[in-house]
């Protein structure tokens, strides 16, 4: 590091980096600093440096510190900052995966206040600095033509000096620099520019992010477009994974989707998967086409080894592009002839486009349709011909008037590729990833996609409940939510009902209940820490007169097998409970919080993210989700949009009612701006 050259260490003890994660000047071994808006729950304070946990550190005797200050207290120390009991580092582990949902939704603001205002997450701010706030765009646009003029004069006068002689260390193209570079680039007026750093610190790689968009330490990539099969180990078969998941067969987006993956966790360690990755198989079990909480129960199963059948998405290009060093794929033709019992009976397919073929494609068939009973098309399967009109280079429109006008005897002439697996993104037009649905030949490849109802599979039930107690008696439950909480936008549910409390003894209120009104207070609008008020000034009243809503899941029967994984925990004390993504989906919408999105872009690339739902034929109206969103792109960049937001407008404008075809094109005649009004639910953790 060159630490031998004088000039380099008085320069060190001269300058603080400015860190490109929290925006604030410390150095990699210390803690980053953050701008908190509100008071912080004291529970998840480090009470070694008095501020929010960070990367949070449990004792085995129950206390909870940042890592960075349990590491350094017990380089010279050997017991615990609080109780004084006998502590070693390796002991410690890490906190849940809940704590640190908790954390990453602290409010913070935007450090660089003088020319930003805006409050977010804690884990939204390292995008926000990086793609979206002003003050930190000059800052690095001011660092990158000091280094250039800096590497100019060097180079000029020849110097003998060893500061830029390391690789890469000085490049102009260079977005921030390393902290090991900062000071090699010190001056007499250096202190007076701070230095941006990406570099997380070497303390312990596996605690700490590498936020650099270009590291030679990327981990292992899945291929995209394709199935691929992992294996993840954990040494505690019952620890969390550490991500959420959206989707189901009781939505539109069909397949399980991851929607985060949880900073710590094992999923995050392991570095292969990401948001948007989709879920087809666990251990054996297939749930490329199952319940939500189906899916939720296999993935939850405990086990030291886990098998996990996956597939990525391709973002661009077409298949010859994607996989130049792989064989052609052999495709086999063959005709099909459907027969109407009268012209005006539907066939029951679903045909898309695709971007890196042109051609009209099967998505879906619907269940118990002609074409479904006839049991030839597959989902992906490519339409050449209807009738004798040739659309290998047709639309789904010129293919659906086709069929129209073919009175009761429709041909299809069917190309399919020989390979078994196949997968590709369907999308609007070549370029753009506003996509039609995405379409997967999987394990049961005759079998017709089930599209399900949402509101026939999540529906609500409203109970007005009054009960009888002992004056000061407590209700006996535990709830979470509310508006503004560090989990979203979410109404006030029930996590928990205490055994022998009065709620437990009359048998109405149920874990995941919303409660929506006490003692005639409405609850709806109020924070966690006004509704927990309302709730606890209840107590003195001998009798509480509750309004909430139960929110029912009808659940599919699975087909019998030796090994049916076991239901999420039914207790209704479980602390480790954590409500179903669906849960969310089947609440009225006088409970949904939405929020806009403003997306920006420079030129008529993709905005980055693909759709699904909408009106169609022979199903009802289905809410649009976002299923997949693309690296590199608007989408990604702004960070706010998640896999498994519903967009409710676009513009202003309500998509309810909108079909799949109306609203790709308005999306792709925006230009420049386009505003998207969504509802985003947390999805179910794992």
């Amino acid at each position: 590091m060159g630490t031998k050259n004088e000039e380099m260490v008085s320069a060190e003890q001269n300058l603080n980096p400015l860190c490109f994660e929290c925006g604030q000047q410390h150095w990699t071994r210390e803690n980053h600093l953050y701008n908190y808006q509100n008071d912080v729950d004291d529970d998840l304070v480090c009470h070694i440096c008095l501020q929010p946990l960070l990367q949070p550190l449990d004792t085995p005797c129950g206390h909870t510190f940042c890592y960075k200050c349990l590491r350094n207290f017990l380089q010279e120390k050997d017991f615990c900052p609080l109780d004084r009991k006998r502590l070693h580092f390796k002991l410690c582990k890490k906190s849940s995966i809940l704590v640190h949902k908790l954390l990453d939704k602290l409010l913070v603001s935007c450090p660089f206040s003088s020319v930003c205002e805006e409050v977010m997450q804690r884990c939204d701010l390292e995008a926000h600095l990086k793609n979206r706030c002003p003050g930190a765009s000059h800052r690095r646009a001011a660092l990158e033509r000091r280094k250039n003029s800096k590497l100019q004069a060097d180079t000029e006068s020849e110097s003998e000096s060893s500061m830029i002689d390391r690789p890469g260390s000085q490049s102009p193209d260079a977005e921030h620099a390393g902290t090991g570079t900062a000071p090699a680039e010190q001056n007499s007026t250096s202190a007076t520019v701070p230095v941006w750093t990406d570099e997380s610190g070497l303390d312990n790689p596996a605690f700490e992010e590498n936020t650099g968009a270009d590291t030679t330490h990327q981990p292992p990539s899945l291929p995209e477009g394709e199935i691929t099969t992992i294996e993840i180990h954990r040494s505690n078969p019952y620890i969390e994974l550490g991500i959420s998941i959206v989707g189901g067969n009781e939505t539109p987006l069909i397949n399980i989707v991851i929607q985060e993956v949880y900073r710590d966790g094992i999923i995050a360690r392991d570095g292969r998967l990401l948001a948007g990755d989709q879920i087809l198989q666990v251990n054996n079990f297939d749930i490329s086409n199952v319940s939500h909480n189906h899916a939720r129960a296999v993935l939850s199963q405990p086990c030291t080894v886990l098998h996990l059948t996956v597939l990525r998405e391709r973002r661009f290009g077409s298949r010859t592009h994607n996989h130049s060093d792989s064989p052609p794929q052999r495709e086999e033709s063959f005709h099909v002839t459907l027969q109407k019992r009268d012209s005006n009976e539907q066939l029951g397919i679903k045909l898309v486009r695709r971007t890196d073929e042109p051609g009209v494609f099967v998505l879906d068939l619907l269940e118990g349709g002609l074409a479904a009973q006839d049991g030839r098309l597959c989902s992906n399967d490519k339409v050449l011909a209807i009738n004798g009109h040739d659309l290998k280079h047709g639309t789904p429109e010129l293919a659906a008037q086709i069929i129209q006008a073919s009175g009761e005897r429709v041909s299809l002439t069917i190309s399919r590729p020989a390979k078994s697996q196949i997968m590709s993104i369907l999308r609007d037009g070549g370029s753009h990833p506003i996509s039609q649905h995405q379409s997967h030949q999987l394990y049961h490849s005759n079998r017709p996609s089930p599209h399900k109802d949402l509101s026939q599979c999540v529906t609500c039930q409203e109970k007005h409940i009054t009960v009888k107690k002992e004056p000061h008696e407590s209700l006996g439950m535990t709830v979470a939510g509310g508006r503004g909480s560090k989990s979203g936008e979410l109404p006030i549910f029930v996590t928990s009902v205490q055994p022998h409390g009065c709620l437990a003894r009359d048998g109405r209120i149920k874990r995941g209940d919303v409660l929506m009104n006490i003692n005639g207070i409405d609850l709806t609008n109020l924070s966690h820490s006004e509704a927990v008020a309302m709730l606890k000034a209840s107590t003195a009243s001998s009798v509480v007169s509750l309004k909430a809503l139960e929110v029912q899941i009808a659940e599919e029967q699975p087909q019998a097998t030796d090994e049916q994984p076991s239901t999420i925990s039914e207790n209704e004390y479980d602390a480790s409970w954590s409500p179903s993504w669906v849960m969310w989906l089947g609440l009225p919408s006088c409970l949904h919080s939405c929020h806009d999105v403003v997306l920006r872009r420079s030129n008529l690339a993709s905005w980055g993210f693909s759709i699904v739902g909408g009106y169609e034929e022979n199903h009802t109206n289905q809410p649009f989700f976002i299923k997949t969103i693309v690296l590199g792109t608007p989408a990604y960049f702004d960070g706010r949009l998640k896999c498994g937001d519903m967009i409710v407008a676009v513009n202003g404008l309500s998509t309810v009612g909108m079909s799949h075809s109306a609203l790709v094109p308005m999306l792709k005649e925006q230009r420049n701006k386009v505003t998207l009004t969504v509802i985003c639910w947390p999805g179910s953790l794992i």
